[in-house]
């Protein structure tokens, strides 16, 4: 499986532990399959820092990680997506769950309602109905090193 990761650094050995807590799906390295989705945050990242974005391409055996490492993927935005990613924002994950998670991204798309429900201005019901309207970008969160040690190689790094 090819992923690319967005930033301003060329990264050949990722550390799973260097990613920031109370994202997504947790502290991890986050990759996607969605090359435009790397070169947008590679893009934002530059404007940020005011450095080059450079966007990381490996492969990974997807195949060894479902077999060996603990693997789970959200298929939709639904109950079962947002209350893990509410416990992630919110600090209060069980870290070490999953080695590897898989699904959407709470992106500009859906911010806005993720953040109304965990405020409580919006009602479970409501916030799965309008994240129903969207379809979800994908991506994964690394959180085991042991996982980017055995199945993660890194091919290239381009700048944008």
């Amino acid at each position: 499986m090819k992923i690319y990761h967005g930033s301003t650094i060329t990264i050949e050995h990722p550390i799973a532990a260097a990613g920031r807590e109370r994202l997504d799906f947790g502290q991890g390295f986050y990759v996607t399959d969605i090359r435009n989705q790397a070169e947008l945050w590679a893009e934002r990242m530059q404007r940020i820092k005011q450095e080059t974005g450079i966007v990381n391409v490996y492969e990974m055996d997807i195949d060894k990680v479902k077999k060996a490492f603990r693997y789970y993927r959200f298929e939709n935005y639904d109950n079962e997506w947002l209350q893990f990613i509410v416990a992630n924002r919110m600090g209060r994950a069980i870290m070490g769950q999953f080695d590897v998670i898989e699904g959407g991204v709470a992106n500009d798309r859906v911010i806005d309602t993720v953040e109304a429900y965990m405020a409580n201005l919006m009602p479970l019901e409501n916030a799965l109905q309008e994240l129903s309207k969207h379809r979800p970008n994908n991506q994964l969160c690394i959180t085991n090193q042991k996982v980017i040690d055995e199945c993660l190689v890194f091919v290239e790094s381009y700048k944008i």
